[in-house]
């Protein structure tokens, strides 16, 4: 079965990647980089993150913002931003649904995503928070998403 697939623009941290590495490997959740990360990518901080199980996850980078949006018009796949900037909760039943060809994408520890990534964007939807908080570690973002996708879609 086919589901949606996970994208990380420009990541800042290593430990994050690492971990949301292992996480796609764990869960079948592909992941796609959108360079250029913060970092390395043979950073050692990443691979204790991911441990052995970088190996096992499918990974795609892409150089930057321009290629991803080339291969994602030629796979006609609809991107999905992860936003504190979207009052639709990613729970939300009666809104957008999750497609098995989408892209949920997440953006930058640091500075989440420029307007352009905005602008991009078929969706927006955020994670439900306490008001007066400004947001969740990356990980832990991408680790929601990840266990919505395998609600609706399986392992």
């Amino acid at each position: 079965m086919t589901k949606p697939l996970i994208a990380l623009y420009q990541p800042d941290i290593p430990g994050n990647t690492g971990a949301i590495l292992r996480l796609g490997a764990c869960m079948g959740i592909d992941i796609h980089i959108i360079g250029p990360p913060g970092f390395d990518l043979s950073d050692r901080s990443l691979k204790r993150a991911g441990m052995d199980y970088i190996e096992m996850a499918t990974l795609t980078r892409h150089d930057g913002w321009e290629e991803f949006e080339i291969w994602r018009k030629v796979e006609a796949r609809r991107l999905v931003l992860m936003t504190t900037k979207s009052a639709t909760p990613y729970i939300d039943e009666t809104g957008p649904t999750l497609g098995e060809r989408d892209i949920v994408l997440f953006g930058r520890e640091s500075a989440g995503v420029p307007e352009k990534v905005h602008d991009a964007a078929d969706v927006r939807l955020t994670i439900p928070m306490i008001e007066g908080r400004r947001s969740l570690n990356l990980a832990m973002s991408v680790a929601m998403m990840a266990g919505e996708i395998t609600r609706r879609f399986g392992l």
